[in-house]
């Protein structure tokens, strides 16, 4: 896996970098969506929620994010058969809590996936500094995999996983992979935050900054859609 701190880093310096990702056009969905965008760095709020198209990893194709809703969206792509992370197009809710001063943080999620190519749908969080990053997998398909070392398996926020731990130079990442495929269901993501402070001492009570979901795109030759129908992130 790629430096997914990169995608934080290079989304704030893209109007002084290029990475050469050839963003071509695609239709929205029949339905007309409120909006779309094929720019590499395409971006709204709408609801809440702020979508990313974020096409930030080198090789990368065409993609196209299209929304009509924060919570409802999708993303066509067209990235080579080749290896890397190309794009992470993300939805993302912004949190601001500390653990222990947060009551509830949870997800609902319902995405419609494709059977081919190479990707994983996941969360991505981050805390306020960007020291520590939070990816949980709830489906994978083709070759690709999680940064670091298995810690083995655990039952947490309502779904198994196993855990890898491991750093990108940049900071530390501890990947949650469920041990099977989901395309709908509820997690519990305060206990896994509790889990990693409390449990493990990874990390201390560090301040919780972007919840984000999305796809991790390593390849989807040819053009592949991803859906996602229902995303909603709840905090107390």
């Amino acid at each position: 896996m790629a430096s997914t701190l990169r995608k934080m880093t290079m989304a704030v310096l893209a109007p002084a970098m290029a990475l050469g990702a050839t963003v071509g056009l695609a239709s929205a969905p029949a339905s007309a969506a409120v909006w779309n965008s094929c720019d590499q760095w395409g971006s709204t709020s709408l609801n809440g929620y702020t979508l990313y198209n974020n096409i930030w990893g080198s090789g990368a194709g065409s993609q196209c994010v299209w929304a009509n809703s924060g919570t409802n969206w999708g993303v066509w792509a067209d990235h080579p058969n080749t290896g890397g992370i190309k794009s992470y197009p993300d939805s993302k809710k912004v949190i601001n809590k500390s653990i222990t001063s947060l009551g509830s943080l949870s997800s609902n999620y319902n995405v419609t996936v494709p059977s081919s190519g190479a990707y994983n749908t996941s969360y991505d969080i981050w805390d306020t500094d960007y020291d520590y990053e939070i990816m949980l997998w709830v489906n994978k398909t083709g070759a690709v995999g999680p940064l670091g070392s298995s810690q083995g398996n655990v039952t947490l926020g309502g779904h198994t996983w196993t855990v890898y731990k491991g750093t990108n130079g940049a900071n530390e990442v501890f990947s949650f992979v469920r041990t099977s495929n989901s395309s709908s269901g509820t997690v519990n993501i305060l206990p896994i935050l509790k889990w990693i402070k409390d449990t493990k001492g990874w990390f201390g009570n560090e301040t919780i900054g972007d919840v984000q979901f999305g796809y991790e795109i390593t390849s989807s030759s040819g053009g592949l859609n991803f859906t996602t129908n229902n995303l909603t992130v709840s905090s107390s």
